[in-house]
Parts: C-alpha cells; structure tokens; sequence
C-alpha cells in the first residue's frame, strides 16, 4: 500500500487542506507533504498522531475498501493478516474483518534498530504482550526493561512507552491492547 497517496486521498475525501490536518494533528505541513510525497515514511506514533487528526483509526486507514463483504470471518491465514504499518516495524492485526472490535490483537515483527517511533506512545486503555522470538526494550514511563523470549508484560496504555529494538536480531511480539486504538 502507498501510505502516501492513501493519506492525501483520504485528507481530500474529508475536505482538508494539508495545513488543517496538520494543524489537527499537532504536526507541522511539512510533515504531512512530506508523508503524502512519500519522502519520508512515517512512525507508528506519527502515523497514529497524523490519522487522530482526521480522525481515524490505523485500522480504517490500512483497510482496503474490498474488505466490506457481509461474512464475519473466523480463521486468518498468515498472509490475511492486515499489516497496519509502513516503516520498519511490522504490526499485523488478527481479525480484519471484525469493524467493531473491543481490543487490538497484532502480531509485531521489530528488526534490530526498529522502534515505535521516537515520541512515546500513550493513549486510554491496557496493553499486554509475549515476546516470543529476539529481544526487545521497552520503556515505560522511566522504567526501561529488556525482555527475553518467554517474557510477558501488561500495563497501563496512559503511561508513556515506546518498543525499540537495539540488538542484532529480528524480535517478535504478540500483543494486545484495549480498547481497539488501532
């Protein structure tokens, strides 16, 4: 997908100039011409940040307009999974299909040097998450901690954090969050 031509096609549906949806968003126009011209490819905080302006979820954003049929689908293939990110990081919802959802359950892939953006991600709810392959950083508020394959975490999603992967290897996270905010 061309995050891109996706955004400005949308900022245009919804009747918004470059410098409303920037001024929404907290963000300068640079940022969201940048973005629409794909120059730069944004973070998952700044994407979250850009769409809450419109406002959106990541989930309307990365959806494809084909996905509007009728049956509830119970069973996803990996290669169904709707990849909700465009940078390093890859986050892959479970359950596409399901519109009205009460948590957010992805499948994160971090290669080394990836993170969830340089701004801390906050937001209303609880996140909680396994670490199944690698190792990954994870800050919240000022407490920073290393998980291994095998740890887990479930906290507060109103306190700041950020994932970031600093080490050689790709990491793998399931997650969870609530309520859906993406």
């Amino acid at each position: 997908m061309d995050v891109g031509i996706r955004l400005q096609t949308i900022r245009k549906l919804k009747g918004l100039s470059q410098r409303e949806l920037a001024k929404r968003a907290g963000v300068t126009n640079s940022t969201i011409s940048m973005i629409e011209k794909n120059s730069v490819s944004p973070s998952i905080s700044s994407l979250k940040k850009v769409l809450g302006g419109i406002p959106m979820s990541m989930v309307e954003f990365f959806a494809s307009e084909s996905d509007g049929d009728d049956a509830v689908q119970i069973v996803y293939k990996a290669d169904e999974l709707l990849e909700l990110s465009s940078g390093a990081v890859s986050m892959k919802l479970v359950g596409k299909g399901h519109q009205v959802r009460a948590l957010s359950f992805l499948d994160e892939t971090y290669p080394p040097a990836s993170d969830t953006g340089a701004e801390m991600l906050n937001h209303i709810g609880e996140e909680a998450g396994v670490l199944v392959e690698g190792r990954l950083e994870l800050t919240v508020g000022s407490e920073v901690f290393i998980l291994e394959p095998g740890d887990s975490y479930y906290f507060e999603s109103s306190k700041p954090h950020r994932f970031r992967n600093p080490f050689d290897q790709p990491a793998r996270l399931i997650s969870a969050t609530t309520p859906a905010n993406f």
